[in-house]
């Protein structure tokens, strides 16, 4: 039994390349940087940073998802397998190519926030104060979201986890 499996939790390094091949299948490509997070070794030495850069390719769907949302510095998580070729360049010298062939992506950037365009030319608000909205007893807020103790609503921060 052998089992060729790779993941990689990184920064788009540049924007995906996306092509369309016959039969309209895309294949994107892009590079991948991985950093391992130096260190001070005890008698003191300083160990920097060490990043890899990975070269990532991924056919159909995830194609599709990549060229619409994918950007330079976005963070994925990428599940795949290694592949190997080799070519020769315009000097007769054989190169070889590490690549790594996705087969699971999860986007880990924040979404974009949405800006609100202006308001019309003479547009009066109705009032300057915002809504206030009370807490019901129930310990659930207008919306039906439970709040912590605390009173507040649960985000991010409440996790047991830490959250990149």
């Amino acid at each position: 039994m052998s089992v060729n499996k790779v993941i990689l939790l990184g920064h788009v390094g540049k924007d995906p390349e996306v092509r369309s091949l016959e039969g309209g299948i895309k294949v994107a490509t892009f590079s991948l940087a991985t950093t391992e997070k130096g260190y001070k070794m005890q008698n003191g030495t300083q160990v920097p940073d060490r990043t890899e850069w990975h070269n990532i390719v991924a056919w159909r769907g995830i194609a599709e998802t990549i060229e619409k949302y994918v950007h330079k510095g976005d963070k994925l998580y990428l599940e795949g397998k290694i592949r190997t070729r080799s070519y020769d360049d315009n000097k007769g010298v054989k190169r070889y190519v590490t690549e790594v062939f996705v087969d699971d992506m999860q986007m880990l950037s924040p979404k974009p926030q949405q800006v609100a365009p202006p308001p019309a030319p003479g547009f009066q608000p109705q009032s300057s104060a915002a809504p206030q909205y009370q807490q019901e007893q129930s310990g659930h807020n207008q919306w039906g979201q439970s709040q912590s103790p605390s009173g507040r609503t649960p985000d991010v921060n409440d996790l047991p986890f830490p959250v990149y």
